[in-house]
Formats: structure tokens, sequence, C-alpha cells
């Protein structure tokens, strides 16, 4: 007789592929490893609490030198340089004489200000006016006013006044570059002592996560015994491990990114206080979203780095009897 096959019969079952496999077991150990973390809340907490406050020092210390330089970028009149002209120059020829450094790549922008606009100012700031009026001739010569372009660097300012002072029409150039050398040279020992810091807290991070897994696999060393002569491989047996450090690092990262995230607000009220009271409108400026994934990534990456360092030194160390 006849075997009638049915659209309806019962397909075989497949078993899974490897990756499927592969997946699956993580994210089962992750999970496993994240309910181990919450049933031990208060232990858990102190080591997260330790990690956030360690990565938020250089996180902070990184949006105060960021916010330093949003507000220095306002700065940019305390780099012009003042070009005196000689006397007896026309006022024609400072114009022309302005339109030709105007052209410059290096410059900005040039102000001319006339020796009758200078009198006329320096009367109503100074408070001489009355006395200036008995002048025969007006003492005071044209001026340039030239604003650098903002991608000149300290060298290129020195070379610039040179280059300005050698003019034959110019009798001073005037310009404070010491107080630029100095500021760039205290940002760059600023931005190198945050890099130093930042690499010491890293390590004090792998060697707070290295000690906590170390205290965890002794504390399931037995655990460890059964699993080994049960014949699971270290990688098995160190894959929680390294899902411990990843979640240790994680919620530091996050608690980090939440505590400058409170402080920038305790710090809105004053700083809105201190604008009014100069009467700028200063803008604070908050971590970016590539520097929220970086310090959650740098987080889960220095809680990785610890684990699978006190995994693999103590794993090896623990074999059935």
């Amino acid at each position: 007789m006849a075997v009638t096959r049915h659209s309806d019969a019962i397909a075989p079952v497949r078993s899974s592929g490897p990756m499927t496999t592969w997946i699956s077991r993580h994210i089962s150990t992750a999970i496993g490893s994240a309910g181990r973390l919450f049933r031990q809340p208060f232990a858990s907490l102190m080591i997260i609490l330790v990690i956030a406050v360690t990565l938020a020092i250089p996180a902070a210390a990184n949006l105060l030198i960021k916010n330093a330089l949003s507000i220095s970028s306002g700065w940019d009149n305390a780099l012009d340089f003042s070009i005196y002209l000689r006397h007896g120059i026309s006022e024609s020829d400072a114009q022309d004489l302005a339109q030709l450094i105007e052209q410059r790549a290096d410059v900005a922008g040039v102000d001319f200000v006339s020796a009758s606009d200078a009198l006329r100012q320096f009367k109503e700031q100074s408070g001489f006016g009355e006395a200036l009026d008995h002048l025969s001739e007006n003492p005071l010569p044209h001026t340039l006013v030239v604003r650098p372009g903002p991608s000149n660097s300290v060298q290129s300012m020195i070379l610039l006044q040179e280059e300005l002072g050698n003019l034959p029409e110019a009798d001073l150039v005037q310009v404070d570059t010491e107080w630029v050398q100095r500021f760039h040279a205290i940002l760059d020992i600023v931005r190198q002592a945050i890099a130093i810091g930042a690499a010491l807290l890293g390590v004090a991070i792998i060697v707070i996560i290295g000690n906590t897994i170390r205290l965890d696999i002794q504390n399931r060393r037995e655990e460890i015994e059964v699993t080994k002569l049960i014949g699971a491989s270290n990688a098995f047996v160190r894959r929680p491990f390294l899902w411990s450090g990843f979640w240790y690092g994680l919620f530091g990262g996050l608690t980090a990114l939440a505590l400058v995230q409170y402080g920038l607000f305790l710090l809105e009220p004053p700083i809105a206080r201190l604008a009014s009271l100069y009467q700028s409108g200063i803008t604070v400026l908050n971590l970016t979203g590539v520097e929220i994934l970086s310090l959650l990534g740098i987080g889960v990456a220095l809680g990785l780095i610890g684990s699978w360092f006190a995994a693999a030194r103590h794993m090896r160390r623990i074999e059935p009897r």
C-alpha cells in the first residue's frame, strides 16, 4: 500500500545553530550575573559608587576645560594688534593700509580709528575734556586695530606682530602675547594632568573590579570545582565573571554620568547670577553624545579588563580534587 504524504505532517525539529546557541548562552549568563548583583544590593552599590566617582572626576574636569575654552572664545578682542601709525600719514593712506592688511590670510579684520575719533573717545572716557581742549594739535596718531584669524597659533601671531612692526607706516605695534603663551602653557599642563589622572584612576578601577571578582571567585570555589569536574572549560566558567565586570562598568558609567549632570544642575543658578552681573550670556556646555558614549564605553572596557585579569589569574588555580 502506497504511503500518502500529507501537507500537515509534523516537520522534524531542527537544532539551533552554533551562533544562536552562543548568543542564548551569553544572554542567560548576562541575566544571571545581573541577578547576582541585585541579590547583593548594598555591596554592589558600594562598588558601583566607587567606580562612578572615579569615572566622574576626569569627566567633570574635561567638561570644565571645555567650558573654559567656550568662555575664552569671547576674548578674541584681547588678542587684537594695535598699530599706531607715524605722524604725518593722511587718513586716506591709513585707510588704504588697513584694506591692504585685511587681505592677509592670517588676519580676520582691520578697524581704522582716526586720530580725531581717538581724541574724542579719550575726552569722553578720561574726564579731561576741558584740559584737552587747550591742546594746539592732536597728539594722537591714526590707529589700525588688527584682529588675527582664529587659526593662528602663538608662533604665527608673533610672526604677524613682527611683520606688521616692519611696515614703514607703523610707529608702534602693541599686543600682549605673553599672556596668550601663559594661557596655552597652563592649558597644556591641565590637559596633561587630567590625562595622567584619568590613567591612574582607570588603573584604580581595574584593581577594584579585579579584587571584587577575585573575592567572588573564592566564594564560588566549590561551584567552580564541580563545574570543571563535569567537563566545563575555563572559558565557560569565566563567562559569568566577565559579565559581572561588564555590569559593574556599565552601572558605574551610568552613575558617573548622573553625578556629572547633577553637578551641572547645581552650578546653573550661580552661573546664571554671575552672567547677569556681567550682563553676559554665558552658556554652560554639557556632555555631547559622543562623550557620553565614550564615558560608558570606558567604564565597560575597564570592567571587562579588570574581570578578565582576575578570572584568568585565579581560574587556573582552581582545579577539581
